[in-house]
């Protein structure tokens, strides 16, 4: 099951709540058992209940991959302890901005950051999660990791992303990339999508055609 649809709490925004890496997922910890089963079973890998700040909104707060995660200093004792019974490697952000997934794009090897990113994020993505750090835009919007959905097969970017954008994520990843929406026409993708190198789980309102899209984008 390489693509599935979900909704959370009636809301198609199912990447604002989950969060995936080719090893691990991290999911709320009131989603339905159905839906975990569901979700767990499109990206193969194990499924972990978790807030962070105590807010649900995982996909919004963490970036990361394989090699572990980055989290806001929102986050609290209780949950960095859960994490680290699980076995993940953490890093803590200090800075200012707190929207940790929507800033950066990364997968195992490589990582897009907006130019002028505050070094101390930079030095993190590049150190902790083991992967050669960019800079970039996509859209001309300085939010890669909320314009953009990226595993180790392919990217999927914001319908507006340019020729030049699209061809620097070809270069930073070096996989395919095409431009897609999701939720009946929504630009930003990594709102309605999580996913990683099995699989992808995108939001219910998530027409056909841009579930062939996304799919076929993402190697998957």
């Amino acid at each position: 099951m390489p693509l599935s649809r979900l909704s959370l709490y009636g809301n198609p925004n199912i990447g604002a709540f989950t969060f995936a890496t080719d090893s691990f997922s991290l999911v709320p910890p009131d989603m339905p058992p159905s839906a975990l089963e569901e979700f767990s079973s499109a990206l193969g890998v194990p499924a972990y209940k978790m807030t962070i700040g105590s807010s649900v909104l995982l996909g919004i707060f963490i970036t990361g991959n394989s090699n572990g995660l980055i989290l806001p200093g929102i986050i609290t004792a209780e949950e960095q302890a859960a994490l680290k019974r699980i076995g993940i490697p953490l890093a803590i952000y200090e800075g200012k901005k707190n929207a940790l997934g929507n800033m950066v794009l990364v997968n195992n090897t490589d990582a897009m950051v907006s130019p002028g990113s505050d070094p101390l994020l930079c030095d993190l993505v590049r150190d902790h999660l083991k992967v050669r750090l960019h800079e970039g835009r996509v859209a001309d919007l300085e939010m890669p990791g909320v314009c953009a959905v990226v595993n180790s097969k392919g990217c999927v970017a914001h319908p507006m992303a340019t020729e030049s954008e699209l061809g620097h994520l070809r270069e930073i990843f070096n996989t395919p990339v095409d431009i897609s929406t999701v939720n009946r026409g929504f630009p930003y993708l990594r709102v309605g999508i999580t996913a990683n190198s099995q699989g992808a789980v995108v939001g219910e309102a998530t027409t056909g055609p841009e579930m062939v899209r996304i799919e076929t984008s993402l190697g998957i």
